[in-house]
């Protein structure tokens, strides 16, 4: 008997092999540098034997023992069939299970069996739900009833084939199946987004597509809600794709330009260059009104950011639990009591805001804290969307009878930004007229604050008098400001959703300015500016994407069962 040399094994095609005894490098070189395929199955490994010709050839290893069988575990990238729990984990009516992969099929045999034993198990219908028992597929001991459903592919969500458990929603019954799952040797769990992204390379789906069905699971209201439907539903890959067909059409033009130019007299092309300059220039010209929107698309899926500010004991906190429902801030009449940034998200005329509430704004105080309260306060309004300046009426109005003046401390007045506007609280302690509040409040301004808003709000948050008028006009100006009301279209959206957007945009504008800048003599050279300016805006939708790292971080951020 030939003594068996313990040498490591090989991969070839799709068994895994041990060189010969005599280890000839014949033997090894053909041997070395491939890659495994798949498992094999039987519990014998086959063996390299050499025989009287010098030929090699494959036979089951005479020395292997039955007791302990060679076991290849296969790897992530082998197992292409994946599950997941596409429903939030918890008690409800009913879960989904998703699966998906060239195994689906073999999940639909292997884990689920007719209710009737004497039943033929037929082979499943696409889209047509079955009744089914889910099993154990090694002790067969049944788990849960539910509806099955199995989508062929490409006609399904990833292009794959597809199976769906419809089970019911329970603790134990969905780990009982998944870990059935994980016990089928060609399965394994789903990465964050992995569904989403087989959809995306399958074609299914574009970038920003997937990233409006990720904002579509996020959204909170119904401004979220109507953007993410438009990008999901593929009009906002409409809208890049006529942009990318501009520049074509324009690069079309150049590159005839250049094949034919020399049929045209001098004058003659430089008209031609001309008009394809400023065919760059409309182009140029349409990308930058999507880019000076002031981030409207971004700000409108993210969120409004909202601060409250002003002078301490003014009702900042009062307010901030007024717009909360809640007493989610502490109230007192000690000056001083906010120290730190408070933030919720709310819903305020179909709106998604994220509030904060702030420190009193004043410099005279000897508490260390309080003045890192300040100091952060100061830093949020000079980030923020827009603020609301809270005053205390019976503080900034003279008590001695005559004409109503209003004084603003100096340390509010450095805070007002253009968008701010003015909420004058405890108007029940200050018996003044709208009139006489508007004109004192212009006169205040117009002195030490020109460039400020004149939008103001009287209100009680103590009686509630004048809230419900507040709620309201804050709503409409957000409104306006952000060009947005229930009846827009999805071609009125914001086009710009994502800083990804913005960039590539701005990438393109630079490439066709670029084009622009090259004289007649280089036109051969400006139009590959046209092609990376192309190459720009169809980097958004997905089309000219290569980085890993670009498609890593969108889904990345997706559920596991997505």
């Amino acid at each position: 008997m030939k003594r068996l040399l313990r040498q490591p094994s090989w991969r070839v095609g799709e068994s895994m092999v041990r060189p010969c005894s005599s280890y000839c490098c014949s033997c090894v070189g053909r041997l070395r540098g491939r890659y495994l395929q798949s498992f094999f199955a039987s519990p014998t490994p086959p063996f390299l034997h050499r025989n009287s010709t010098s030929e090699h050839r494959l036979l089951p290893c005479p020395y292997q023992s039955s007791s302990r069988p060679y076991h290849l575990t296969p790897s992530d990238a082998q197992r292409r069939t994946i599950y997941a729990l596409s429903t939030p984990p918890g008690k409800g009516g009913v879960a989904v299970i998703r699966v998906s992969g060239p195994d689906a099929y073999k999940v639909w045999n292997d884990l689920t069996r007719p209710l009737r034993v004497s039943t033929v198990d037929k082979q499943p219908t696409p889209r047509l739900a079955q009744l089914r028992h889910v099993i154990d597929p090694l002790t067969k001991e049944k788990l849960d009833d539910g509806l099955v459903l199995f989508f062929k592919g490409p006609k399904s969500f990833t292009t794959e084939d597809v199976i769906e458990l419809q089970v019911h929603s329970g603790r134990a019954v969905l780990s009982s199946i998944l870990r059935a799952l994980s016990k089928l040797p060609y399965c394994r769990p789903a990465q964050p987004g992995e569904f989403t992204r087989r959809a995306f390379e399958g074609g299914r789906l574009d970038l920003t597509q997937v990233e409006g069905l990720r904002d579509l699971i996020d959204a909170e209201t119904d401004a979220q809600r109507r953007i993410a439907v438009s990008s999901a539903a593929g009009t906002q890959r409409a809208r890049f794709d006529a942009l990318r067909a501009q520049i074509l059409d324009c690069l079309m033009y150049v590159e005839g330009f250049i094949d034919f130019g020399e049929d045209v007299d001098e004058l003659g092309q430089e008209r031609m260059f001309e008009q394809a300059c400023a065919r760059a220039q409309d182009i140029i010209d349409c990308i930058h009104s999507h880019l000076s929107d002031n981030r409207r698309g971004e700000i409108l899926r993210s969120g409004i950011k909202l601060v409250i500010f002003g002078p301490t004991n003014a009702g900042k906190s009062s307010l901030f639990n007024f717009l909360a429902e809640r007493d989610a801030a502490i109230i007192s009449s000690i000056p001083g009591t906010t120290r730190d940034i408070l933030s919720l998200t709310l819903d305020i005329g179909g709106l998604p805001v994220v509030l904060n509430d702030t420190a009193g704004i004043r410099s005279t105080t000897d508490d260390a804290i309080e003045r890192i309260g300040v100091e952060r306060a100061g830093h949020v309004i000079e980030t923020s969307d827009v603020s609301i300046c809270v005053l205390s009426l019976d503080e900034i109005i003279p008590t001695a009878e005559g004409e109503v003046t209003i004084t603003i401390p100096d340390d509010v007045i450095r805070h007002l930004q253009p968008d701010t506007v003015f909420l004058l609280n405890k108007s029940d302690l200050a018996r003044v007229s709208t009139d006489d509040l508007r004109k004192a409040l212009n006169d205040a301004l117009l002195q030490r604050a020109p460039g400020t808003s004149r939008q103001f709000w009287s209100i009680s948050l103590r009686s509630g008098q004048g809230t419900q008028e507040f709620l309201d006009g804050l709503a409409s100006v957000l409104k306006e400001r952000y060009e947005y009301s229930e009846t827009m279209s999805l071609d009125e959206s914001p086009l710009v959703t994502q800083a990804r957007h913005r960039d590539y945009l701005e990438s393109a504008v630079r490439h066709l300015g670029e084009f622009r800048s090259y004289p007649l003599s280089q036109i051969d050279i400006a139009a590959e500016s046209l092609r990376y300016a192309a190459r720009a805006i169809g980097a958004v939708s997905g089309s000219d994407v290569s980085t890993e790292e670009v498609l890593g971080a969108i889904f990345s951020s997706f559920c596991v069962g997505k």
